[in-house]
């Protein structure tokens, strides 16, 4: 379905979600993130030291697809990358976005745009990236055939998302619980109402692995993400308590070369 301005349904859905979570939190976070010392992964900031899951940068070309407020394209660009393009559908971010790269100067580049449909060449970059942006806001089926055509041959798709065991725990109107409730197979559009309505997709860990092979990609790493022992619940993101968290994997990341 088709909704305002050509973009599907569920992105005018999520940019509405997110143009009030950038009022609420993530606007005034911005300027934080954007000046961290080290480059950290979702909710519970893992440190890429620790996990060494990114290429060298030097010299790379990148595109962020659902960027937000451009907070991971600023750390990669300090660690080396030549360019950086953060796409993402909603102005409010964008507009944060561009506010702190005129502020610390790193010269970034942003578009308005679906994450499923970028205005650019194909070809275009080394790295495709994203960090519970187009990942868990897109159409897998749509969203990852677009970073492939945007990508060089040899170039990577770096992706955070959530884990099979936080989708199948997950109700509408409650934290995560430690039951199953939700059937994996199948699984992929989940429209969900609480907080206001918006679409998330998810599938499982083998059909996701199907379909980057089908799309060209050769899978290169895969990492369970689970809260440290001192982590306490999220001040915003609290949907998946820190306690459960530390028992079972909370995010995945995935890197796959295109062949």
């Amino acid at each position: 379905m088709t909704g305002e301005e050509g973009l599907p349904d569920y992105a005018v859905r999520n940019r509405e979600v997110w143009t009030t979570a950038n009022a609420e939190y993530t606007a005034r976070r911005a300027r934080d993130s954007w000046s961290a010392p080290e480059i950290v992964w979702g909710v519970w900031k893992t440190p890429e030291a620790s996990l060494g899951v990114l290429p060298d940068m030097h010299g790379l070309e990148v595109i962020e697809l659902g960027c937000g407020t451009g907070y991971f394209g600023a750390w990669l660009t300090k660690a080396g990358a030549k360019r950086v393009v953060g796409v993402d559908v909603t102005p409010a971010q964008l507009q944060t976005a561009r506010e702190m790269n005129r502020d610390f100067g790193l010269g970034l580049e942003f578009i308005e745009a679906n994450a499923e449909d970028v205005p650019l060449p194909d070809a275009s970059f080394d790295i495709a990236f994203s960090e519970y942006g187009a990942s868990i806001w897109c159409d897998p089926y749509r969203w990852i055939p677009e970073a492939a055509r945007l990508l060089r041959t040899g170039g990577e798709l770096i992706f955070m998302r959530h884990s099979d065991l936080v989708m199948v725990c997950s109700l509408d109107e409650e934290k995560v619980g430690e039951r199953l409730v939700l059937a994996l197979r199948g699984m992929n559009r989940l429209d969900w109402t609480s907080d206001g309505p918006s679409t998330e997709f998810h599938i499982g860990v083998s059909e996701l692995f199907q379909l980057l092979r089908r799309t060209g990609f050769e899978v290169l790493d895969f990492r369970q993400i689970y809260a440290p022992e001192d982590a306490v619940d999220h001040p915003y993101y609290s949907y998946v308590p820190a306690a459960w968290a530390k028992k079972w994997p909370h995010e995945e990341i995935w890197r796959a070369r295109k062949r």
